[in-house]
């Protein structure tokens, strides 16, 4: 064989495989499993004006009639609707979901700036927590890990059971809150 292409065999050759006791110890560790959960927190933390418009308790009631949806290409759009605010009043030009379609008209909510509306009611509750719920799938194992990392022997079976159940109430509420906000 040539050099060259032993050279390329030997790129594709697998590597070293760690040996036992090569983790990345207890300050590595802790950090992994502080992020993990930082990262399963945070779709929590963004969701919560999300929850606050779809519920009501931010921003002003009305109706969305869907005006222009322009394609920026690649499946993304641009979408503009016109607000007309339940105690009446002027009409309101915003930016709508992208997943809109020209002539929808569905109940929302105008953010306290003004510049969009999002779904209200069921709809835009459900497609607030789908957020939530990812958040949800993400700290699933994370009571296994703890145990595994600390060498607790007692209570793993219970907490692979819990993240189990955990994920599939996650993967429900992730797939019921995209199809209300598709719908």
């Amino acid at each position: 064989m040539s050099d060259a292409l032993e050279d390329l065999v030997g790129a594709f050759q697998p590597g070293p495989t760690p040996g036992p006791g090569r983790t990345p110890g207890p300050v590595g560790m802790t950090i992994l499993l502080l992020l993990w959960a930082v990262l399963g927190l945070m779709p929590f933390v963004f969701s919560v004006r999300d929850l606050e418009l779809a519920t009501g308790r931010i921003g002003s009631p009305g109706t969305l009639t869907i005006v222009s949806c322009e394609s920026l290409g690649e499946g993304r759009y641009d979408c503009k609707g016109r607000f007309v605010f339940d105690r009446g009043g002027d009409t309101v030009t915003v930016d709508a979901s992208p997943d809109s379609t020209e002539g929808d008209v569905k109940r929302a909510q105008l953010t306290p700036e003004g510049d969009r509306a999002v779904p209200a009611g069921t709809t835009g509750v459900l497609a607030a927590l789908t957020l939530p719920f990812l958040g949800v799938g993400v700290l699933g194992f994370l009571p296994y890990a703890f145990l595994y990392v600390l060498r607790i022997r007692r209570g793993r079976r219970p907490a692979v059971i819990l993240g189990c159940l955990l994920t599939v109430v996650s993967l429900a509420g992730v797939v019921v809150g995209m199809v209300a906000a598709y719908s």
